[in-house]
């Protein structure tokens, strides 16, 4: 005789409602257009039209001079952000790098007690005089955004220049260095912000409308006749939302690294610290998926709460563009935003090389965020 009382196992439920759930999330056309073909159009638009409308991140020495009218006009230029705040090491190792496109240093030429413009004996007797100014600028061949910059300085120069008296000398001249460094495409920047997309797309709009269903048609309410535990219908889920996740997050690598080069500095591993970082900005997301399904009353009402979570994250996070382009107070707001932690983390794997060590800061603002998210889901999520 066979022995058919064999112990339940809950361990075998969870697989067994995970598999379910992966092949439900395959058949949903929603769930392949979120997670897969509009990451994928962003990135063939994005990577061909390349970064344009990106502003220049000027790194501004400690020595600089800040008082005069070359960096003054600088300042008010909108496509230039003027960083203050790095060491001189820090400024080296992003501008190699790629993080900022070029270092900035004007200078002021003293020459006989006199700054800006030479006695007047000296003119009279046509004695060669030093420019009052003189500008320093260090590129990288990291970035191609130095040539803003370059255009940029051209024309303050001339203008300035045009307005001088003959007899007075060139207000500044310019002394030009480049150094060597890996090429920043706008692919590079782009991608994570993608990915990034796919897993809150995923995460929330996916984890709301499943449980609200299962609510609202009864199906957990069965759950609960089975021995069948409540986290392994959480688990399960969850698994499979992870696994398929992570099986877009691997294709759309592969497809920016394969087809636009992407870059993936130490190959195989960034590709595993990248899955990881996916893998946790995915579980924080399906946090604000458990409220809004806890929340929300039908399905109709879905959209609106996900859409309020998602729609300020897609664009204040760098997904499109970078943040430095904001104002200051909406950079402050976009500090705060889960999304920019994980945007910046996959940036700084794939691009820098860096260690799930070095991106420690964004890891512990994800942390935050995962606890602060699922205090409140076990407070507003509903089983009947």
């Amino acid at each position: 005789m066979t022995n058919n009382n064999k112990p339940y196992s809950n361990t075998r439920a969870t697989l067994a409602i995970a598999k379910a759930s992966f092949r439900s999330i395959l058949r949903s056309p929603s769930a392949v257009v979120f997670s897969l073909v509009f990451p994928l159009i962003f990135i063939v638009v994005f990577a061909n039209i390349g970064g344009s409308g990106v502003t220049v991140d000027v790194g501004v020495a400690k020595t600089c001079d800040t008082t005069n009218a070359i960096y003054k006009i600088l300042q008010k230029d909108k496509m230039m952000n003027l960083i203050k705040d790095q060491s001189a090491d820090e400024m080296n190792k992003n501008l190699s790098k790629g993080s900022i496109d070029a270092i900035l240093d004007i200078k002021a030429n003293h020459t006989g007690g006199w700054t800006i413009y030479p006695p007047l004996s000296a003119l009279r007797n046509k004695i060669p005089q030093k420019p009052p100014f003189t500008v320093d600028v260090q590129y990288t061949k990291a970035s191609s955004k130095g040539a803003i910059l370059k255009s940029a300085l051209n024309n303050i120069l001339f203008q300035i220049n045009a307005a001088l008296n003959k007899d007075q000398p060139k207000l500044a001249e310019v002394n030009e260095t480049t150094i060597q460094g890996r090429e920043y495409k706008y692919i590079d920047f782009i991608l994570p912000g993608m990915l990034g997309f796919s897993l809150l797309s995923s995460g929330v709009f996916g984890t709301a409308f499943v449980f609200l269903s299962l609510r609202l048609t009864l199906v957990i309410k069965r759950f609960f006749a089975t021995p069948v535990k409540r986290f392994s219908i959480v688990l399960g889920e969850a698994l499979a939302r992870i696994v398929f996740a992570l099986l877009g997050a691997l294709f759309i690598i592969c497809v920016g690294h394969f087809v636009f080069s992407f870059t993936l500095i130490h190959g195989f591993i960034t590709v595993l610290n990248m899955l990881l970082l996916s893998a946790i900005g995915l579980i924080i997301f399906m946090g604000f998926g458990f409220i809004i399904s806890g929340v929300a009353k039908n399905e109709s009402s879905v959209p609106p709460f996900s859409n309020i979570i998602t729609l300020p994250q897609f664009l204040l996070s760098g997904t499109f563009f970078s943040t430095t382009a904001f104002p200051k107070w909406l950079q402050t707001i976009s500090r705060v935003l889960p999304l920019t932690h994980l945007n910046e983390a996959m940036r700084k794997v794939a691009f820098e090389g860096a260690s799930l060590v070095d991106v420690s800061h964004q890891l512990l603002i994800l942390s935050i965020w995962f606890v602060g998210i699922y205090v409140v889901a076990v407070k507003t999520f509903k089983w009947e």
